[in-house]
């Protein structure tokens, strides 16, 4: 005798259908998981930092004697620059004229030099004061009075309003051509010194600064290595249970982060020392030369400049040795 089957009841529907079920996160509670894992690696990086202080510190210090360097030179090249800013930076025409130019076509030819769009200024050094300038300089003043005429003739100072070689050659061979001038000198070579000296300081500085720049990378890349040497294990777990690459390097990104940025204030503070102690000689060297330069310290443009750009020094280096490395460590 064939039973017949009794029709489930809605109860026992519910209950068969309330098996597993998958859950969707919504893309808020994403970004939040995301947020909190990063909050939670700079929490610790910073915790593996001071929990190993010797040679976390010695990484640190290694970073900021590699930026400190040119960081140095590059403050110094500028007080250096705001040294001689003071200096007369212009080139200058000097126009020696015939002994036997009168005064009056001497002014004329002053006035008309003046007028000259290519001139900013003209100044007349007539013989005697030529004469005293010399004896006050030269200390020879006793010696120069026993003479029976003054060997100095009288002198023109223009100064160009630009610094174009080229105009400046011109303007000096049209001053040649006057029936005035005995001689003109163009001085315009320590200028051209001067100019030659910082651009050669520029370029060194930033030289070193991309060779210590280097070799900066290359001290994170390798502690970022060893670190992921010695968490190997830890890695191999967390990718069994399927761990992104991402979630797995992100600690070992802010630890390179963090090593960048510490070296960094540490290399102010390097800096910020070195001037205070030369702050001082500097000050009286300047003194006796009637000036009242003083040294610039590193202000809090190179703190940001210095710690953000080791920061990410640091955190480029630790992707270097992640990207190598961690793809490599595979569970089987």
């Amino acid at each position: 005798m064939n039973q017949r089957t009794k029709p489930s009841s809605p109860a026992t529907e519910r209950t068969r259908s309330a098996g597993a079920v998958a859950a969707r996160t919504g893309v808020g509670d994403r970004f939040s998981s995301w947020l909190d894992h990063h909050r939670e690696m700079w929490r610790e990086s910073w915790v593996r930092f001071f929990a190993a202080p010797m040679s976390s510190g010695m990484t640190a210090l290694v970073i900021a004697i590699a930026l400190a360097l040119p960081a140095a030179l590059q403050l110094g090249l500028a007080n250096f620059q705001r040294a001689v800013a003071g200096w007369d930076g212009q080139p200058q025409v000097s126009v020696f004229l015939h002994k036997r130019a009168q005064e009056s076509a001497v002014t004329s030819f002053a006035d008309d030099l003046r007028g000259d769009p290519l001139v900013a200024e003209v100044t007349y050094i007539s013989p005697e004061q030529a004469l005293a300038e010399f004896q006050q300089a030269s200390g020879l003043g006793d010696a120069l009075l026993g003479m029976d005429t003054n060997p100095l003739p009288a002198v023109l100072l223009v100064r160009p309003k630009g610094s174009d070689s080229a105009a400046l050659e011109a303007l000096a061979q049209r001053l040649r051509e006057s029936a005035l001038t005995d001689s003109v000198v163009l001085d315009m070579a320590w200028v051209q010194r001067l100019a030659n000296l910082t651009e050669l300081g520029r370029r060194m500085s930033l030289g070193l600064a991309f060779l210590l720049a280097l070799g900066v990378l290359l001290v994170v890349v390798n502690s970022i290595r060893l670190h992921i040497e010695n968490r190997r294990q830890e890695i191999l777990v967390v990718k069994l249970v399927g761990a992104t690459d991402a979630f797995v390097r992100r600690p070992f990104l802010y630890t390179g982060l963090v090593y960048g940025l510490v070296g960094g204030l540490i290399a102010w503070l390097l800096v910020s020392i070195g001037v205070w102690l030369l702050a001082g000689p500097v000050s009286g060297l300047a003194n006796l030369y009637g000036s009242g330069f003083e040294l610039d310290g590193p202000g809090i443009t190179y703190l940001f400049g210095l710690g953000g750009g080791a920061a990410l020094l640091g955190l480029t280096g630790a992707w270097l040795a992640v990207a190598r490395h961690i793809s490599a460590i595979q569970p089987r």
